[in-house]
């Protein structure tokens, strides 16, 4: 409402004069001099001081930080190179236990090859032995069958073909070439 006043006043053609006191400080000289006392107190109370300290406390504490967060940083390489170092170490180790646990099975299996074949040789020959002893028990059987069935035979030949008279003659025969020799 006070700008509406100073409008109408204005188009009325009155001129306002400023306030001032002692007739020379008007009131841009009055903020002026409590701006000017209002810096002196704070330099005064050394409250840029103060500000510079706590910015500089703070600039330090985010400088540890930074340090801190580098040595961790740090820590934490160091840390990935050893672990991918001991990664590799463990390929390496897990190959070479494959290739040991490959040559264990070729061996293991040319083994068993062998014995296989060997087995498979020695149960042949145990039954190439076996067979030759059949086939020898059944020539022996066979001798023995045919000894005994040519023993029968002579036996009853001679049962039928030789009486009493006859017996007494081979008998005479045998005597006299026991007697000669």
């Amino acid at each position: 409402m006070a700008n509406v006043l100073t409008i109408l006043s204005e188009a009325a053609g009155e001129v306002h004069a400023e306030p001032a006191s002692f007739g020379f400080i008007d009131a841009t000289v009055w903020v002026s001099i409590a701006m000017a006392i209002f810096i002196a107190i704070l330099l005064w109370k050394k409250v840029p001081a103060m500000v510079a300290g706590m910015l500089d406390n703070k600039i330090a504490e985010i400088s540890q930080q930074l340090k801190e967060a580098e040595a961790l940083r740090l820590d934490a390489e160091s840390l990935k190179a050893e672990y991918e170092a001991k990664l590799a170490d463990a390929a390496k180790e897990a190959d070479e236990m494959r290739a040991r646990a490959d040559a264990e099975a070729e061996a293991l299996v040319a083994k068993a090859k062998a014995d296989a074949t060997a087995l498979i040789a020695r149960r042949k020959q145990m039954a190439e032995d076996r067979i030759a002893a059949a086939e020898a028990g059944a020539l022996a059987e066979v001798r023995t069958a045919a000894a005994k069935a040519a023993t029968e035979a002579a036996a009853k030949l001679i049962a039928d073909k030789h009486d009493a008279a006859a017996d007494k003659a081979l008998v005479d025969q045998a005597i006299a070439g026991v007697a000669k020799g």
